[in-house]
């Protein structure tokens, strides 16, 4: 069935870096856009980043752009996001979707895969 599972998250102090990865499985990975959303607590969903299909084009919310950056290893069936210069601001649930598309849709009805997500904390 389709799966996806990320890992790599934690606590890391202000300034510092994480690197998110999310394997997948169960579809034909390179046909369909990859998506990080975050949640924090209190807080409603947010698109971090999506990479599509085909030409690998990428999105950055403003609030992590230059900070942050998604890639995917079609080899691998695993998207990942490298991010930098964390900020307390930062802290949430960080989840990988799959877009029915081979573009990102910034709406739930445009996915129909969810990862479990992973929590990355930023404090001191």
């Amino acid at each position: 069935q389709v799966q996806l599972v990320e890992s790599g998250g934690g606590l890391v102090r202000p300034g510092g870096s994480l690197r998110l990865s999310c394997a997948a499985s169960g579809f034909t990975f390179n046909s369909y856009a990859m998506s990080w959303v975050r949640q924090a607590p209190g807080k409603g969903l947010e698109w971090v980043s999506d990479i599509n299909s085909g030409d690998g084009s990428t999105y950055y919310a403003d609030s992590v752009k230059g900070r942050f950056t998604i890639s995917r290893d079609n080899a691998k069936n695993t998207v990942y996001l490298q991010m930098n210069s964390l900020k307390p601001e930062d802290t949430a649930v960080y989840s990988c979707a799959k877009s029915i598309h081979a573009w990102s849709i910034h709406t739930e009805d445009e996915y129909d895969c969810w990862g479990q997500g992973t929590q990355v904390t930023v404090s001191s």
